[in-house]
């Protein structure tokens, strides 16, 4: 393999709780219940296309200012902590160490993506970030790994993709790339389409070894 591509949000740093809280209270706030799996829609996916998807929801109100809604409720108190997942600056370094080249794959914005990776530790380690800005349809479409790869000059089917969500996977899978699925946010079963499902990163050597 030439190349690791990773996820963010539940694949190198644990924030989805923090992630379901913000998006919660922008239901709240505008009376829409959470009820029927709303608030899971959003894991792993660009909040803006879940928004647009949902348009009905929210009458009257413009996408771009629910998501800056959203931004604001990250500065609220009493919100889980950001940490890093078990083991992932540590395989993030071994792969730099091997050779391979490192992508970060996030439906979360750039400015996210940069502060996150430089609390990792690892953003110097990383050769590129594809972020919500940079695609024009967000997972489970596959563009953004495809943009990823084509940035690091590699094969899509010479990639590992690290991913902890369903639309991640299925968005891996879709650019031909081999997938390690993280059961950080989902259970071993919803993970079932990628190529290997491991607990966290510490369970992860590189390059690793995956039967397709």
């Amino acid at each position: 393999m030439d190349a690791a591509l990773f996820d963010l949000d539940g694949t190198l740093i644990n924030t989805e709780l923090r992630s379901q809280a913000v998006w919660a209270r922008l239901l709240d706030r505008h009376g829409v219940s959470r009820d029927g799996g709303l608030l899971r829609g959003f894991i792993g996916r660009r909040g803006r296309d879940v928004l647009a998807e949902r348009a009905e929801l929210f009458p009257g109100k413009r996408i771009d200012d629910l998501i800056d809604e959203v931004v604001s409720f990250h500065n609220d108190p009493g919100l889980p902590e950001v940490e890093p997942v078990l083991g992932a600056a540590d395989l993030v370094r071994r792969v730099a160490e091997y050779g391979s080249s490192i992508a970060v794959v996030t439906s979360a914005s750039r400015d996210w993506a940069e502060k996150r990776l430089a609390e990792v530790g690892v953003r110097d380690l990383v050769w590129t970030v594809v972020s919500a800005q940079d695609v024009t349809v967000g997972k489970p479409d596959p563009e953004g790994f495809l943009l990823a790869a084509a940035r690091l000059a590699v094969d899509p089917a010479r990639c590992v993709a690290f991913e902890d969500s369903i639309a991640g996977i299925a968005a891996a899978k879709a650019a031909g790339m081999t997938c390690v699925g993280i059961a950080t946010t989902h259970t071993d079963p919803e993970l079932a389409e990628a190529d290997l499902v491991v607990t966290d990163l510490t369970e992860v050597d590189w390059p690793p070894s995956i039967i397709r």
